[in-house]
């Protein structure tokens, strides 16, 4: 998670490399692992061709390229056409790179790569610049596919693949992302603590309780190096994610609430100045400083967290505790699959949802507050200038039923889009992450998405710079929410 606007996960995920050793064999994972250059064609191809008609050129991740056999026989196992031949690349890893490449490829209006996978943080600019099939005008989609995906998909995911201004669908949800909270188990239940007969699992605690629990388990193990390990660095996963869960947590929103969270830009009202974000700011100051510190919150327990935090990203966090030495780490689904392995906490790792601070019902605005989950994962698109329309919606469509759905997961560990899914025995059985797919469904129903628009990054520089040097203590809570609130008032004005 690197950026301004990315997927908040690494790009090879433990689970998958584990699969694509076993799977497609040391050399193919090896290939699809590789560094990508600036042009997918230059870089990691698996080809492949149908028994004779169109070959389309699919751009998917590293993850796709490095099974690929597999991927394609799970799309002709799903009902897809053998006469259709799938060319599956991939382009640069880092997200904000790989977006500036489609950007200049549909500038120039190439017909290819026929099929797109987009991260969910930037699919909407390109809706709305027109360089996406409109899937709901086009006769090609069917419309029984756009109300099945509008149904049954996690919602926070749909929203992310709508043209905000007109609802029409331009993007199927390949796989979403939703971080929890991982924490060591065994060593809660050592420090009196019942997990599983109160049901963290399904049930999220207070985060004042959490603190109590981690400070309690530190107090008692001596040669545990870290409490709470999270993501506070300066840069994108901070503005999209951690802050984003921390003030919705609370009940307070960048811009008013979810409704607004896609525009209209100079017309939505700017919140984060409001109590509840500042009081986020005071809970994470106590966690990482004290309760005692300038600008902490007294009621939250702390320290907890390493001020380390401050400059770490997903994998830094999630070293020490998949190394058993730390007490929890708020981190995405491949974290779950690390940590699970036999060389890391294995049976001692517990899953809750993100905890939080005040219930939904007791917030200000419609469906902020309780458990919430920053949105991540990707689309898939069509690119409007292909010469393979029709064949490309088939490819959609076989990626839309279940089989490959679950093929996919059990493969790579991508979570199915649909929360039905998860509830059934086969998502219970996939190794690692199968144990905890009801956190995993709580999470992606609570989910909130980024605030994408034409503006969001530059408001995402802004928000990671002052929300970081408000936790370190370099300013205070009130003063850093005011401050950024002018800032980003000013850029929305500014883009009227």
């Amino acid at each position: 998670m690197h950026d301004g606007s990315t997927d908040k996960r690494p790009t090879n995920r433990g689970v998958a490399r584990r699969d694509f050793l076993k799977a497609a064999g040391a050399s193919g994972a090896a290939a699809g692992l590789a560094g990508c250059t600036a042009h997918p064609l230059a870089g990691t191809i698996a080809g492949g061709t149908g028994t004779g008609g169109s070959t389309l050129q699919w751009m998917a991740g590293t993850d796709e390229v490095g099974a690929s056999r597999q991927v394609k026989q799970a799309l002709y196992d799903a009902g897809l056409s053998q006469d259709i031949g799938i060319e599956i690349i991939t382009g640069p890893r880092d997200t904000t790179a790989k977006q500036q490449q489609l950007q200049r490829w549909f500038s120039g209006g190439l017909e290819k790569p026929d099929i797109i996978q987009m991260d969910s943080g930037w699919t909407i600019p390109f809706i709305k610049r027109g360089q996406t099939l409109n899937l709901t005008k086009s006769e090609a989609f069917p419309d029984s596919y756009v109300e099945r995906i509008e149904e049954s998909y996690f919602e926070a995911s749909v929203q992310t693949a709508k043209d905000p201004g007109t609802g029409d669908l331009h993007a199927v949800p390949f796989y979403p992302d939703f971080p929890t909270m991982l924490y060591r188990r065994d060593l809660v239940e050592e420090a009196g603590y019942s997990p599983g007969q109160e049901n963290w699992a399904t049930e999220s605690i207070r985060w004042r309780r959490f603190a109590q629990v981690v400070r309690d388990v530190l107090d008692r193990n001596d040669d545990l190096g870290y409490g709470f390990t999270f993501q506070a660095n300066t840069y994108g996963g901070l503005s999209c994610c951690d802050f984003n869960e921390f003030m919705t947590s609370w009940g307070g929103a960048y811009f008013g609430g979810r409704d607004t969270l896609f525009g209209p830009v100079g017309e939505r009202p700017v919140t984060v100045g409001e109590q509840p974000v500042i009081d986020s700011v005071r809970m994470i100051r106590s966690f990482i400083s004290g309760p005692d510190a300038s600008g902490a919150h007294p009621d939250y327990p702390g320290p907890i967290s390493p001020r380390a935090v401050l400059g770490w990203v997903e994998n830094t966090s999630l070293a020490p505790f998949t190394n058993g030495n730390a007490v929890a780490n708020r981190n995405w689904p491949y974290a779950i699959s690390n940590a699970t392995a036999d060389d890391a906490l294995g049976d001692r790792l517990g899953v809750m949802p993100i905890p939080y601070a005040v219930p939904q019902q007791q917030t200000e605005y419609e469906n902020i507050g309780g458990p919430v989950a920053a949105l991540g994962g990707w689309h898939h698109v069509i690119n409007p200038n292909s010469n393979n329309i029709e064949e490309s919606v088939q490819v959609l469509q076989a990626m839309a039923e279940p089989s490959f759905k679950y093929r996919i997961f059990e493969l790579i560990g991508f979570i199915p889009p649909e929360p039905e899914l998860l509830n059934s025995r086969r998502a219970r059985q996939v190794s690692g992450v199968g144990n905890f797919v009801e956190q995993l469904r709580i999470a992606g129903e609570n989910a909130i998405p980024r605030p994408v628009t034409v503006v969001w990054p530059q408001q995402s520089t802004q928000i990671f710079q002052i929300v970081n040097s408000a936790y370190a203590g370099g300013i205070g809570p009130e003063q850093a929410m005011m401050s950024l609130q002018s800032t980003l008032e000013n850029i929305e004005d500014y883009a009227q």
